[in-house]
């Protein structure tokens, strides 16, 4: 996918890594970028279209779709961590994780498909999480929501190959968002985030795992989960 000269719709822009990704796009020499957030008055950044949009609203979505109908690359960042244990997490807090990271990432491929199949394919970016491979002892409500955006993702990459749209993945761990601010770890600038993933974008590639820590947990997959989890070894 050629960045160059594209026309760019970055979902939940306004801060974060949405808003790292429309300054990139804006380096690498994006045509239009829309900046897309559910109060657009808080898009600051100069020479972007603003756009009111909530993933999680079908009218909303629609009507982006509507107005952004020359979108050749679809950035789908929008996201939302509660912290939300499954078991005993306030099942409002474990809905809305469900229905912004994975059904708000669907209602958007859904409306823009027919967009990028009209400008001649383009190219889907979905941002998801090492948590879509791991377990904590919170945060799973989040894992699962990320867990299943994966699962959509690798399917709408088969669905939309005949319309010549590329589909790639985005997954990293802890960024120094706003999201992250309560957490006590390492974190990545996401600015650097934001470049990896476009660097993969541009060279055509279908999964991007942009530090050590994401491309370990993914190589670690197919083991044994009492080797991923040695505490579950240990008698209670």
């Amino acid at each position: 996918m050629e960045i160059k000269n594209s026309i760019a719709l970055v979902t939940g822009a306004n801060r974060g890594i949405g808003r790292r990704f429309v300054t990139e796009l804006q380096r690498r020499g994006a045509r239009k970028i829309y900046a897309a957030a559910r109060h657009p008055e808080e898009v600051d950044m100069a020479g972007v279209v603003p756009i009111r949009l909530d993933v999680t609203d079908d009218a909303s979505v629609a009507a982006a779709a509507a107005v952004a109908d020359d979108v050749t690359l679809l950035i789908n960042n929008a996201g939302v961590s509660t912290f939300a244990r499954l078991v005993d997490g306030a099942l409002p807090d474990i809905r809305k994780e469900m229905e912004t990271n994975y059904f708000g990432t669907l209602r958007m491929v859904r409306a823009f498909a027919p967009v990028l199949a009209a400008g001649g394919g383009g190219a889907v970016l979905n941002v998801l999480s090492v948590m879509a491979w791991m377990a904590y002892e919170h945060s799973n409500s989040y894992s699962a929501s990320k867990a299943a955006a994966w699962a959509l993702t690798n399917g709408i990459r088969i669905e939309l190959a005949d319309q010549r749209t590329q589909v790639t993945a985005l997954a990293m761990a802890s960024v120094d968002t706003d999201m992250m601010a309560t957490i006590d770890t390492g974190k990545t600038d996401p600015a650097l985030i934001a470049r990896r993933a476009l660097d993969g974008l541009q060279a055509g590639a279908l999964e991007v795992l942009a530090d050590e820590q994401t491309a370990a947990w993914k190589a670690r997959l197919g083991e044994d989960p009492a080797l991923l989890y040695p505490q579950l070894a240990t008698p209670r």
